[in-house]
């Protein structure tokens, strides 16, 4: 597939995970308008830079998913410009919603499908209900880094629907099910908070299955 038809590929991922591409600025909108439509536009730059032949991007292993032209740095550069924001805002430390039984000995074979779910549900809930609530510029910006990225990622990730794989995509999803139990138990407010703070714990474990 070459560039333009990866760009078409991206672009058409994007509007169906809810993305910012409808949101860039027309051109007789007002200054403000624009200043706040460019935001997530800015992120779906650095989503198709990432793509350019020569870019900097390594590639993941999730078990049989190949994920290739991520650069994890800017994953962990956007968390940290919001990271004591969000944890700041985080009043309920005695529960965390990506806790062991979640994420602790995934196996290759479940990785895949575990993490297309978490990063599918983090498009879908978090990120689209987050940006359609924040008026934190800042935040916006990186918020939408990271989901173009989660869509970059996501649009690679194929996990294998045979027969035989059921045991293992009923594990992933049993785990999954644990993490959207305790978001769904708090206040949708606080429930998005901490899911966003716990970005890092995510992060982490993804790059566990990252080959340099």
């Amino acid at each position: 597939m070459n560039f333009q038809q990866r760009l078409q590929s991206l672009w058409s991922l994007a509007r169906s995970h809810g993305s910012c591409l409808p949101s860039c600025p027309p051109l007789m909108a007002t200054a403000s308008q624009m200043q706040m439509a460019a935001l997530p536009c800015l992120g779906f730059t650095l989503l198709l830079w990432s793509q350019v032949p020569g870019a900097e991007g390594q590639e993941f292993q999730f078990g049989p998913c190949q994920v290739k032209g991520v650069v994890p740095q800017k994953l962990w550069e956007a968390f940290w410009s919001v990271k004591d924001t969000l944890q700041a805002q985080d009043n309920i430390t005695s529960v965390q919603l990506l806790q062991q039984d979640v994420l602790q000995n995934v196996s290759d074979a479940e990785s895949c499908y575990l993490v297309h779910t978490l990063l599918e549900f983090y498009l879908k809930t978090v990120f689209k209900t987050y940006h359609n609530r924040t008026v934190e510029v800042r935040t916006l910006k990186s918020v939408s880094t990271l989901a173009n990225n989660f869509v970059l990622i996501m649009s690679q990730l194929q996990p294998s629907q045979e027969n035989e794989m059921f045991s293992i995509r009923d594990s992933a999803h049993r785990r999954f099910l644990l993490f959207r139990r305790a978001f769904k138990q708090l206040d949708i407010e606080a429930a998005l908070t901490k899911a966003l703070g716990e970005v890092d714990i995510l992060l982490t474990w993804m790059q566990k299955f990252y080959k340099l």
